[in-house]
């Protein structure tokens, strides 16, 4: 267990790393022909509205940037008490105005909705829970980008380390900095993803310059 089960707010790096070390990862998998397939998309993968993580079963998560140093993190994972729990839990009791409300909504009324989490200037915050509450998901869902070692261990699967390139480390510290030179990642990335199914580095491109992390290209 990555994250105290339910989740607490001190257990999540700040807002800024989070997404970087998420759209690091959604990067390097990016693939044109993923991005225009029809249906319910699966994976991590980068978008207007935010980051997104789905699996296909058991969890499915959203960040979104709002301006101004704000952030907002929703999902649910099947571990997830909040939606069943009686009394109701409000999961947006206390929330600023600036949420995607009308998103939110949209969930809960489909009972989708199993937490929220939201980031202003620094600092996290989330409804209160009852004591008796064992578990938000929000561990099952987000200890894959909270846990630097796990981040590592994926991002290894795409890359080439060795004498003439840069460590998995170097370059998830780059992407943490908002520093990542698009040009040494592209240089390192193996020629084919993990899914057997071969590199796309201009999606790639798109992707770290649509989420910020990396430095201009000239």
């Amino acid at each position: 267990m990555t994250i105290h089960r339910p989740g607490v707010l001190e257990a999540l790096p700040a807002a800024e790393t989070l997404w970087a070390r998420w759209a690091l990862l959604a990067a390097v998998d990016a693939h044109a022909a993923d991005e225009s397939k029809a249906g319910h998309r699966t994976g991590i993968w980068l978008d207007a509205e935010g980051l997104h993580l789905d699996d296909c079963g058991c969890t499915w998560w959203t960040m979104s940037r709002m301006g101004d140093g704000r952030f907002v993190l929703y999902g649910e994972d099947e571990a997830s008490g909040v939606k069943f729990h009686q009394p109701r839990i409000d999961m947006v009791a206390g929330a600023p105005d600036w949420l995607p409300f009308e998103e939110l909504r949209d969930r809960l009324e489909g009972h989708e909705l199993g937490c929220v989490y939201w980031y202003d200037s620094g600092v996290w915050a989330r409804a209160s829970y009852p004591d008796d509450l064992r578990d938000d998901g929000l561990d099952c869902g987000m200890s894959r980008f909270v846990d630097r070692a796990s981040v590592l261990g994926e991002l290894r699967l795409y890359l080439i380390e060795g004498d003439h390139a840069p460590s998995a480390h170097h370059v998830l510290s780059d992407a943490e900095a908002y520093r990542l030179d698009v040009r040494v990642l592209l240089d390192s990335l193996r020629a084919v993803r993990p899914t057997d199914e071969p590199t796309d580095p201009d999606a790639v491109a798109r992707v770290l310059a649509a989420a910020g992390v990396a430095t201009p290209t000239t």
